[in-house]
């Protein structure tokens, strides 16, 4: 079984107080229904957990049945960070799933053909997030804004989600997250801690992650485009 954990629990500071985007319009769809209907739309995945934030789970069922999202399993509260809503989100992942896929709900151009592309590598080798090299030249700052040194972007690569991992992968890698005590950006971040290699799949399909306003305007032309 693969089930995949949306996490849309952020607190949208960047957007405007009192705002969340997960809930925002984009085009006739809020953001979040995007990224739900393409895992609904994608055969390889069969159960969805959604990560929210509390004052939110009303509102997302309701989204849910609008949108005749079927693989929903359950919708739950989200943490304090972004971590603590992939934890809550995987206590609530069936005990029989293999395959746990993460995604960022406000990454709504997600194509249901780049989810099954990172399930078929994490299948394979445990462990795969979808990525792009970094065209642009990369600076590093040590203090301030004065260069320190140009970085080799050769060896660069901008990760987004989906990432798709093991299930007892991904598990142990959160549990070394608590036992540590440490912060990660992303999930691939956890299994690097634990040591375990994360392959790339690499996409030059837009996968914007919606974080102001005009992020939204841009998305639009993407999914609006089909």
């Amino acid at each position: 079984m693969v089930t995949a954990i949306v996490v849309a629990a952020g607190k949208s500071e960047r957007m405007g107080t009192g705002t969340d985007k997960a809930f925002l319009n984009l085009g006739p769809k809020p953001v979040l229904a995007w990224s739900l209907l393409a895992f609904e739309r994608c055969t390889d995945v069969d159960q969805i957990v959604v990560v929210v934030r509390k004052d939110q789970i009303v509102a997302t069922k309701a989204l849910v049945r609008m949108f005749g999202i079927s693989k929903i399993r359950t919708v739950v509260a989200g943490g304090q960070k972004r971590q603590d809503s992939v934890m809550n989100g995987l206590k609530e992942v069936d005990s029989d799933t293999r395959i746990v896929v993460i995604h960022d709900g406000a990454r709504p151009c997600v194509k249901p053909e780049t989810i099954a592309e990172t399930v078929k590598v994490a299948k394979r080798t445990g462990a795969a997030v979808i990525g792009c090299h970094i065209w642009d030249t990369v600076k590093f700052v040590e203090k301030g804004t004065t260069v320190s040194r140009t970085e080799d972007r050769s060896k660069l690569w901008a990760v987004q989600t989906p990432q798709a991992f093991s299930a007892s992968v991904i598990r142990r890698a959160y549990a070394e997250v608590v036992k540590k005590n440490v912060d990660v950006t992303d999930d691939a971040s956890a299994v690097e801690l634990i040591g375990e290699p994360v392959k790339i799949v690499e996409s030059n399909v837009p996968n914007l992650k919606i974080t102001t306003v005009e992020d939204l305007r841009v998305a639009a032309g993407v999914v609006l485009k089909g």
